[in-house]
């Protein structure tokens, strides 16, 4: 008889403890401090009992939403949400006697920044390698509580698509903001004081990622990719799994709904760069079908790598991602890139994590602010080549778009300029701004008379000091198509 009640005691206490777990959760992302995009129907999910009806209740609406959840448990619903404040809000979900409630939502701007180890750098910097200015934005940070928070998508490597993904939202703030993706600060930070609504980054990145770890195995199999030779490598490093940054980070979060992408990716693919482009134009195809965009609506800003020697700091693997990557501009719908030439120091050559990520950050806010945003007269656009004359002198001049206010330095030499002749062997050039024209005059009289092809800044690591008026590096290029 003791034996059965205590066997009966067992039961109850386990039945006890079974009634109190909650089948009601939801994603880490939907979380108290968490931001929402502002005018839009959001998505929401989670997982409740099979077949449960899961009612949603948001502070900023008198309105209730009510949800079936399928046999699985998982649901998901659209809440419409107001314009962008500094405004708190809280959302609370019920199941039966269930009951969950997030705390401190703010209604913004939503943008998701994906990427390798530059976008992933945190304000913190790397081991020796520090982010510029950082220890003073860190401190000062406090102030944009309600201005800049971050979920910090942790990292993940299966082959299989994930559900869930861990990653809950932080305020900005001295204790937070040293592990926030600097580029995702400093872009966050510069829309805010632009448009002046909060702005919420979701970081999903992983150092040392190719392209190819960020698209599905069914994308990949199309260009020619052997999936299972890849799975069979046993030494293969985590970084270098095709897919797997798309299955366990990327496919949690569709559907947490968003203004647009960034992107801060290429280094890793400079030992295959020629086919950047189609897969980069693949990857945003895929995305924006993710999301459920039909036309190209959500935009996709990509920032072009800077400059790093991988050993040989004059040959031109990593410039040919540099350029696919600015063909890409011109082939996928709505997509724009933001040039960094000039923002690795000279002594920066062994430095693939460059210092000066405000810059960066600060360029494809102004970018976005204009184009997504309407704030028009923005600095961000930069000067592109548009034509090579040549002069009865033998030198050329090279004119460029996005100049029409003149070119810098308007005194001294433009470093960075090579030109050849039909045998394509390049030497260094002189090269001037003409003051009168958005050109610059480019000869090279002690090598060659007949000048047929110039290149600028077409190096693993070139630093380019040519800008237009308003401090926009000109963007790196090459007149010829040698194969290299």
């Amino acid at each position: 008889m003791a034996l059965n009640m205590k066997k009966l005691a067992t039961l109850m206490a386990f039945m006890a403890t079974s009634c109190c777990l909650s089948a009601l959760e939801l994603p880490e992302q939907l979380g108290d401090h968490a931001v929402l995009q502002q005018l839009a129907e959001v998505k929401l999910w989670g997982w409740a009992s099979p077949e449960a009806l899961v009612s949603v209740m948001p502070s900023w609406s008198s309105d209730k939403y009510d949800v079936k959840a399928d046999r699985h448990g998982r649901w998901s619903m659209r809440v419409l949400t107001p314009a962008g404040s500094y405004k708190s809000h809280s959302i609370t979900f019920v199941e039966g006697s269930d009951t969950i409630t997030i705390n401190d939502i703010l209604i913004g701007e939503v943008w998701l920044a994906a990427g390798q180890s530059n976008m992933e750098m945190p304000m913190i910097g790397f081991n020796s390698q520090p982010v510029e200015g950082a220890g003073r934005d860190i401190a000062r940070s406090g102030r944009l509580r309600d201005r800049v928070r971050m979920a910090y998508i942790v990292r993940g490597d299966k082959y299989e698509p994930q559900e869930r993904i861990g990653g809950r939202w932080k305020v900005a703030s001295p204790e937070n903001t040293p592990y926030f993706s600097a580029q995702g600060f400093y872009f966050a930070r510069e829309l805010n004081d632009l448009i002046d609504v909060p702005i919420g980054i979701l970081c999903v990145s992983y150092g040392g990622t190719q392209i190819e770890g960020w698209l599905p195995r069914e994308t990949l199999e199309r260009h020619g990719y052997d999936f299972e030779a890849m799975k069979a490598e046993k030494d293969r490093l985590p970084a270098y799994r095709y897919s797997t940054k798309y299955t366990s980070m990327i496919y949690p979060l569709i559907g947490y709904t968003i203004k647009g992408f960034l992107w801060n990716q290429g280094e890793s693919n400079v030992s295959n760069p020629d086919r950047y482009c189609e897969l980069l134009e693949e990857m945003v195809a895929q995305w924006r079908s993710d999301w459920g965009d039909t036309d190209n609506s959500l935009p996709f800003y990509q920032t072009e790598n800077p400059g790093f020697g991988w050993g040989n700091p004059d040959a031109v693997f990593a410039a040919i991602v540099r350029e696919q990557q600015n063909m890409a501009v011109k082939v996928i719908p709505n997509c724009g890139i933001t040039c960094t030439n000039d923002l690795a120091y000279t002594y920066e050559t062994d430095v693939i994590h460059g210092t000066r990520k405000r810059e960066i950050g600060e360029r494809m806010a102004w970018q976005v602010a204009e184009r997504q945003y309407g704030l028009k007269g923005m600095p961000w656009r930069s000067p592109e080549y548009s034509s090579m004359i040549k002069c009865d002198d033998g030198s050329v001049r090279i004119r460029f778009d996005n100049a029409e206010y003149g070119l810098t330095p308007n005194i001294g030499n433009v470093e960075g300029f090579e030109v050849a002749d039909v045998d394509g062997k390049f030497h260094k050039a002189e090269a001037v701004v003409d003051w009168n024209t958005p050109e610059v005059i480019v000869s090279c009289p002690d090598k060659i008379s007949d000048i047929k092809h110039v290149r600028y800044c077409f190096k693993n690591f070139s630093c380019g000091n040519l800008k237009n008026s308003f401090g926009m590096p000109a963007v790196p290029f090459r007149t010829d198509k040698f194969k290299e």
